[in-house]
């Protein structure tokens, strides 16, 4: 199986989609997804400074629209993803590029959809100070059971030994100050504590935009951030966008899916990096090609028809 994986917020980079806006088709794509998302994120994405594209607001629709560019060019050399790959997933906003190349949504309406959460998550975070922080090593089930007793929530679960707590910055401070054991805390650069109930203001407004979509079925095995396993239909792919607004990421889940089915590559959509170190700790022997500029396509169109001339 080829896997495609969809990076979330934190992977966005100053000057990240200038590589990409070298032909029409692809700067008329970026037009149709500013639009859609009623931002300029051609500027966004070229000359923006990383304080301004780290706002939550544009972080959002910025990384979903740089994997849908990869994906756009990924298709031109190989065709539509079903004729060539058996999953995709998206970790936490990265669902929403997943949704796209699914074929749930149109990859338009996906980046309208997200610009919507940006918005209501950036408003969300605004409410009071929250925050987030990775803690590295050390028993899951042990940590778990640490965040709950100190008020906080593992609200990324990427396995790897890797869970993103997510809370008040006072109780993050604390959890700095005392770690759990054989662990290192290392906060984060984000505006609050996405995938939690401090988010909770955001599912309205999110909600109200979904349900005035129209979703089709899912053409290819589509992963869910919630547990892991597939989402056969387009509706209940779309609800689930909007519920992992307050829920957890269980990544750790969709590797595993990953692993019992056997994927032998993982192709991660730019802004690509984490999601096949992740794969690279998890997945041991399976071959992760990490899409961060359009040279990187050449060696994913390799990959994959390495992967089919041995089938």
């Amino acid at each position: 199986m080829i896997a495609l994986l969809c990076p979330g917020q934190g992977a966005q980079k100053p000057g990240m989609l200038a590589p990409w806006l070298e032909t029409d088709s692809a700067a008329g794509l970026l037009a149709d997804f500013s639009a859609a998302a009623e931002v300029d994120l051609q500027s966004l994405g070229t000359t923006a400074e990383a304080e301004t594209i780290k706002d939550t607001a544009v972080a959002q629709p910025l990384i979903v629209a740089a994997s849908l560019l990869t994906l756009d060019r990924l298709q031109q050399a190989l065709g539509p993803l079903p004729q060539w790959a058996g999953a995709v997933a998206g970790h936490s906003v990265g669902e929403f590029a997943a949704v796209a190349a699914a074929g749930v949504l149109n990859p338009v309406d996906a980046v309208r959809l997200v610009a919507v959460r940006g918005r209501a998550m950036a408003q969300a975070a605004a409410q009071q100070p929250t925050g987030m922080a990775a803690v590295m090593g050390g028993d899951q089930d042990q940590i778990l059971a640490l965040l709950q007793e100190r008020e906080l929530v593992g609200a990324n679960i990427n396995g790897g030994g890797q869970i993103v707590a997510a809370g008040t910055t006072e109780a993050l401070e604390q959890l700095r100050l005392d770690p759990p054991e054989k662990t290192r805390v290392i906060p984060l650069a984000v505006a609050g504590a996405f995938h939690t109930e401090h988010m909770a203001p955001a599912v309205e407004p999110v909600d109200a935009a979904a349900r005035s979509l129209a979703p089709a079925d899912p053409a290819i095995t589509l992963l869910s951030n919630a547990d892991g396993q597939p989402v056969d239909s387009g509706g209940v792919a779309l609800s689930r966008l909007t519920e992992q607004i307050t829920s957890p990421v269980r990544w750790d889940l969709c590797q595993q899916y990953l692993a019992d089915q056997d994927v032998q590559l993982a192709i991660e959509l730019a802004p690509g990096g984490v999601l096949t170190g992740l794969a690279r700790r998890t997945l041991p022997g399976v071959r992760t090609v990490a899409i961060k500029t359009p040279d990187d396509v050449e060696t994913a169109v390799a990959a994959v028809q390495d992967i089919k001339e041995d089938r």
